[in-house]
C-alpha cells in the first residue's frame, strides 16, 4: 500500500505490531466484519528472529490451526530439567501441557499467522512505524504513522497495541510505565551445529549457571539446536554479560565441545505479572504488550494467541454495538483474565520463589521430583514431593502453600 505525505486512511481497527498476536487479533476481528489494518515497523514479518522458538501444540484447535508442520522443525516428546549437580527430571507432554510441543521456525510461523489474517481480509503495511496516538476529547481515534519517509494518519474506531512488552502504544495511552529489572530477563542464544544431545527432548538447566533464569537447548534437528539462556537483569553486576555466562556453560559441557555457532540473537523478555489494565477508551493491548508472557518460562506465544482471539471477537462486538469506550471494553478484560490471569499470577509467584533458591536447593528439589512419577506438574504435587523427600525444605515454600 502506497501513501503520500499527509494522507488520511480510514479503518475500523488499526493494529500496531505484526507479530503473531497482532496478526491473530486482526484475523478474528476481520472475520467479524471489521476493516483492519496491521502496521509492522520491520520490513519483513517474522524477521529477524528473536525467540527460543519452543511452543506447545495445545492451542491448535482453539485457534483453528489445521497444519502445524509447515512451521515446525522438530517435534519433541517431553522436556528434561537438570539441577546444578546433574539431577534430572523428565517431563512428558501430558505432564507439562503448554510447556512441551515443538520447536518452530519462528519466521515462518509469524508469516503464517499473518497469512491467516490476510485470508480473512486484513490489510498489512510493513516498514511502517506508529508515531503516536490520535485523540479526540479523550477517546483514542487512530494513530499517526510514518512509512517510506512519508507521514500520514490512520483514523479508526479502535487501536490495538501489539507492539511488545515495552509497548509504546501502552505508554502513549498511559496504561503503564517501566518494568522492574527484577521482572526482565535478558537473553542470548546461539544456533549450534554438530552437537551431541537427545533431540527428542527440550532441555533446561537450572541454577547459578543462569542467575534468576535458566539455560535452554531446543532441538532444530539431529545435531543442531538453539542453545541460549535468560538472566534476570537485576542479577547482572557488570562483571559478565549474558554471552559470557552462555560461553562458560557451553565450554563446561562435553556435548558441545565440537559444536559450532552458526547464528546468534539477543533480546529481552518480560517476566512481570499481567498488566493491571489493558484497555482505555478506543484502545486495547494484547500479547507481550498486555504482559501475558508466562513469568516462569518466559514463553509468550500461546498466551498471546489465546488472548488475541478474545480481542478480535470483542472488537467484532464493539463494531456491532457501535461502542468503543472503556466501559464496553471491560468485556475483553473480563474474558481474557478469566482465561489466563490465575495461572499467570501463580507462575509469577513461583518465579519469585525460584529466584531465591540456591544451587543446593535446586539439587534437592529436582532429586525429590525425579523419583515421584508425577502425572501432572502442579504446585501442590511439587510441594508434596519435596516435603516427602526433604521435609526441612518446606520452610522455603511456606508462602506458596
Amino acid at each position: 500500500m502506497l501513501v503520500s505525505e499527509g494522507d488520511v486512511l480510514e479503518y475500523d481497527v488499526v493494529v500496531v505490531g505484526g507479530g503473531p498476536t497482532g496478526s491473530t487479533t486482526a484475523r478474528f476481528a476481520a472475520r467479524q466484519g471489521a476493516d483492519v489494518l496491521v502496521l509492522e515497523k520491520r520490513q519483513e514479518i517474522g524477521s529477524p528472529v528473536r525467540c527460543g522458538e519452543g511452543v506447545s501444540l495445545t492451542w491448535l484447535d482453539e485457534l483453528e490451526i489445521d497444519d502445524y508442520k509447515k512451521w515446525t522443525s522438530q517435534k519433541v516428546v517431553g522436556a528434561r530439567l537438570y539441577s546444578p549437580a546433574g539431577n534430572t527430571l523428565e517431563i512428558t507432554e501430558k505432564m507439562a501441557g503448554d510447556e512441551v510441543g515443538v520447536v518452530c521456525e519462528r519466521d515462518i510461523f509469524d508469516k503464517e499467522m499473518a497469512n491467516l489474517a490476510a485470508r480473512e481480509g486484513a490489510d498489512f503495511m510493513v516498514k511502517t512505524s506508529a508515531l503516536g496516538l490520535i485523540k479526540d476529547d479523550g477517546m483514542i481515534k487512530g494513530v499517526k504513522a510514518r512509512s517510506m519517509g512519508k507521514n500520514f494518519e490512520i483514523h479508526s474506531d479502535i487501536v490495538v497495541g501489539a507492539d511488545g512488552f515495552e509497548s509504546q502504544v501502552g505508554r502513549w495511552a498511559g496504561l503503564y510505565g517501566a518494568i522492574s529489572p527484577n521482572d526482565i530477563m535478558t537473553c542470548f542464544q546461539y544456533r549450534m551445529a554438530d552437537i551431541e544431545f537427545d533431540s527428542r527432548y527440550t532441555h533446561f538447566f537450572l541454577g547459578s549457571t543462569a542467575p534468576g533464569g535458566y539455560v535452554w537447548v531446543f532441538p532444530k534437528g539431529e545435531g543442531i539446536a538453539n542453545v541460549g539462556l535468560g538472566i534476570q537483569v537485576s542479577r547482572l553486576d557488570g562483571s559478565k554479560t549474558p554471552k559470557d555466562y552462555l560461553d562458560e556453560f557451553i565450554s563446561s559441557r562435553k556435548e558441545f565441545e565440537d559444536g559450532e555457532a552458526i547464528d546468534m540473537v539477543a533480546g529481552a523478555v518480560s517476566v512481570a505479572p499481567p498488566a493491571e489494565k489493558t484497555t482505555t477508551d478506543g484502545l486495547i493491548l494484547v500479547g507481550d504488550a498486555a504482559r501475558v508472557v508466562d513469568p516462569m518460562t518466559g514463553g509468550g506465544i500461546v498466551n498471546g494467541l489465546k488472548q488475541a482471539k478474545i480481542a478480535g471477537e470483542v472488537i467484532g462486538e464493539c463494531i456491532e454495538e457501535g461502542r468503543f469506550d472503556d466501559e464496553f471494553l471491560q468485556l475483553y478484560e473480563k474474558r481474557w483474565r478469566d482465561r489466563l490471569e490465575n495461572k499467570l499470577w501463580r507462575n509469577y509467584m513461583a518465579k519469585e520463589k525460584a529466584m531465591t533458591l540456591d544451587d543446593k536447593t535446586f539439587d534437592k528439589v529436582i532429586d525429590a521430583l525425579s523419583d515421584l512419577g508425577l502425572e501432572k506438574m502442579s504446585v501442590g504435587a511439587i510441594l508434596e514431593g519435596v516435603y516427602e523427600r526433604y521435609p526441612e525444605l518446606i520452610k522455603e515454600f511456606e508462602d506458596m502453600l
